[in-house]
This record gives structure tokens, sequence and C-alpha cells, in this order.
């Protein structure tokens, strides 16, 4: 999530140039100078919700009932409250305030339509959020954060995800362009953020925040893990889909013929392999850089990539992320106070098929009581690389064993008939 009015213009831009997870990576920490808003009932976590308390919540809603836990009236009555009349969401909006259209945000309309279609029963609220995204597209196809401003990577994958689980065909949202010519849609949107054949071999299939002054895009981490998920064409929660080649396809370039846009039906494997490759070198968990400050993990971009390779059918290459996100867990969610984040690792958790009954009663606490429902069952974890290996060489000494078995009974009968 990309939080303008929090970090203010400049430092906006120098942090997402540098991959600031600024969104649920600072969830419960009001920026320096903010006004500290009391918490409402019904909303998840403690912490100052001014300038993520859709966010957090939306996530929430959308991993409690992932774990079949059914949240309290309270809780979704929040969030539906929320909404605008013309259909967005800002980040937040204190009781009785009326709504700023000029607040209102693009991520957290899409993390809330997304909530909404996940606990169902809500098609009208959906729908005028679809609405809006649909009315706040820039004319290349993109979203901003903001209406108005020029569109960014993390904010379109956001929307695309949203149109994904509203079952809205993204091929099909455009906004007509200047003097009446067909504008992009929302495929083309997030197209125009990939690196694609031009770039250096190793950066191919990356997603930029945004194109510098001159046109030229610079892979960002936060950016690729977000798109992501858009571009393998999934939304939140994620399901474990249909397994596919053991890793993602990169993408692959003939000399002066391949395309520098990269076609959508190749955007997913693409990004799959740049983030793949970028956690192998990580150490399995992707890396936040800002200017002037030491390396740290990026716990929130790791979560968004483990989720994207998940969606587009390569868990195996997700396995050591997930196992370095669950490891680093209690740091991440601040012991399991933070919502956004314990939200995040729930459903990364659950797309894993991991056992998720520690970290969703954790993230109950943090709410009003539910109205039923409880911690998901034990499952059983999505098999790690090599595994399939391991398993054809069990299965071979299984055979063996089987056939030895079978020649030892068939000469004891030789000895003896009665056998």
């Amino acid at each position: 999530m990309l939080t303008a009015a929090r970090l203010g213009a400049a430092a906006l831009s120098a942090a997402l140039l540098a991959g600031v997870a600024a969104g649920p990576a600072l969830a419960d920490s009001p920026s320096p100078g903010a006004t500290t808003a009391s918490v409402p009932d019904g909303l998840y976590g403690k912490g100052d919700p001014t300038y993520d308390g859709v966010w957090r919540q939306s996530l929430a809603l959308t991993a409690l009932t992932a774990a079949k836990v059914t949240p309290a009236d309270s809780a979704v009555d929040w969030l539906t409250g929320q909404q605008c009349e013309d259909g967005g969401w800002p980040s937040y909006r204190a009781a009785g305030a009326p709504c700023d259209a000029k607040t209102e945000d693009s991520n957290a309309t899409a993390v809330a339509i997304q909530a909404l279609v996940a606990l169902g029963g809500h098609q009208p609220a959906v729908d005028k959020g679809v609405q809006w995204l649909k009315a706040n597209q820039n004319a290349d196809g993109s979203w901003p954060y903001n209406p108005g401003n020029p569109g960014d990577a993390n904010s379109t994958g956001l929307a695309v995800n949203a149109l994904f689980a509203a079952r809205t065909d993204p091929a099909g949202v455009a906004r007509p362009g200047t003097g009446g010519a067909a504008g992009k849609n929302a495929f083309e949107g997030l197209a125009r953020f990939q690196l694609g054949c031009t770039a250096p071999a190793d950066q191919r299939g990356a997603f930029a925040y945004q194109p510098d002054p001159t046109g030229a895009l610079a892979p960002n981490t936060l950016a690729s893990a977000q798109a992501a998920l858009a571009a393998a064409g999934g939304h939140l929660p994620v399901a474990t889909s249909v397994h596919a080649d053991a890793s993602p396809k990169a993408l692959a370039c003939a000399d002066g013929s391949a395309p520098a846009t990269i076609p959508h039906a190749e955007s997913g494997e693409a990004v799959g392999a740049y983030l793949g490759a970028q956690l192998a070198a990580g150490d399995e968990h992707l890396t936040l850089t800002t200017p002037g400050a030491d390396p740290k993990p990026d716990y929130t971009a790791t979560a968004w990539a483990a989720l994207a390779l998940i969606q587009s059918g390569h868990p195996e290459q997700a396995t050591d992320a997930v196992d370095w996100l669950e490891g680093q867990g209690d740091t991440w969610t601040k012991n399991g106070t933070d919502a956004a984040a314990t939200a995040s690792l729930l459903m990364v958790s659950q797309a894993a098929h991991r056992s998720t009954a520690d970290l969703t009663g954790k993230l109950t606490a943090l709410g009003p009581a539910p109205k039923g429902g409880g911690a998901a069952a034990e499952a059983t974890p999505v098999k790690k690389k090599g595994d399939g290996m391991g398993q054809f060489w069990l299965i071979v000494v299984g055979l063996l064993i089987g056939i030895g078995g079978g020649l030892l009974l068939s000469l004891q009968r030789k000895r003896n008939p009665n056998l």
C-alpha cells in the first residue's frame, strides 16, 4: 500500500524509488507530526488508523473469512461505513466526517472490494467500488494512488486484483483517451511498468514503480511483488492453483524480434522468474533498500512475491520464502499486534497450506469477538523443492521391497506346497 498522505511528496518519491513497503510495513506507526486518531469500535489493530484503517481492516476480514471465521457485524459495518457515496474508500475517515474525493485512494478501494467479495453479500458496495475504479483509471490504462495523478505499478496491480475478485475482465476496463481515441485497458496499463526485452537480462520481467522523467524503467522490488499477483491473474485471498512447471519461464527474447512490452499472457511468468531469482539471491527473502539506510528484509514484498508464485502455479518456488516469513513472523507482526502484517502472514500461510491456527487466533484477538468459526485446521504444507525426487525414490524402494517379498514367498511355496 502506498501512502501519499503519510510520507509527503518528496519523501514518498524517494521511498518508492527505493522500494519502501509503505503500507503494511508501517501499519501501526503514525508519521511524525500526525494527529493520532482513536481506534473505533469494530476496527482490527490498536494503532492509529489514520493512514491504514481501511487497508488493515480489509486484509484482516479477507484473511479471517478464508480461515472460516465469521467476523463480527461491527467489523464489517465499519468497513462498509467507510465507503463514500461515489464508491471509493479513503485510507480512513473519522466517524461523521464528510467524504473528500481528493482523499479517496485506489489502494484502499481495491482491498476493500476484495474483502467484501470474500465476505459475500455486499454486491451493491462491490459494484460501486468497481465503478469508482473505472471512473478513476487513467487513459493509459493505469491507476494512481489518488485520482488525477500519474499511475504506478503498485496501485495498478491492486486495482487489477480487485477487478479479478469482482469477476470483471481487466481487458475490458478502459477509459477513452484524448480526442475520443480509445484508451488503454487495465492489462495494457500494467504492462507499461514492466521491463521487457530491451532491459538487461537479469532485470527482464521486473516492474518499475513509475517511469523516470526520461521514460526509463528501473526494477523496484515492492512494485514487482505487488504487481505480480495481478500479472498472474490473482486476487486476495490466494488459493493454491494447479501446479505448472517447476520454475516460472523467464522471458524469451529473440534478437531483433521480441517486443519491448511483454504480452499479458507472458507477464506473470516473466515477473515470477524475476522474483524467483531475487529470492534465491537474497536468502529466500526480498530486501528493502532506502537511501542513507542499511538494507533490511522486506517482509511485505516477500509476502506478495510468495502469493504471486503460488497463484501462478509455482508453489514449490515459494516454499522457502514462506518458511522464512513464518520464521520471522514475530518480528514482522510485532508478536501478533500488527493487524495488517498478521493478516498478510496468515494469507501467505493459508495459500501455502500451512498450519494457521495460531495466526488465526492472534488476528481474531485484535478485533471484536467473531460471530462464529474458529481456527483453521492443520494442513499439509506445499512440498519443498526436490521433494518430488525424494518421493520417486521412496516409490522405487517400495516396489523393490514388494518384488523381493513376492520372490521370497514364491520360493517358499516351491519348497513347501502347503504354504
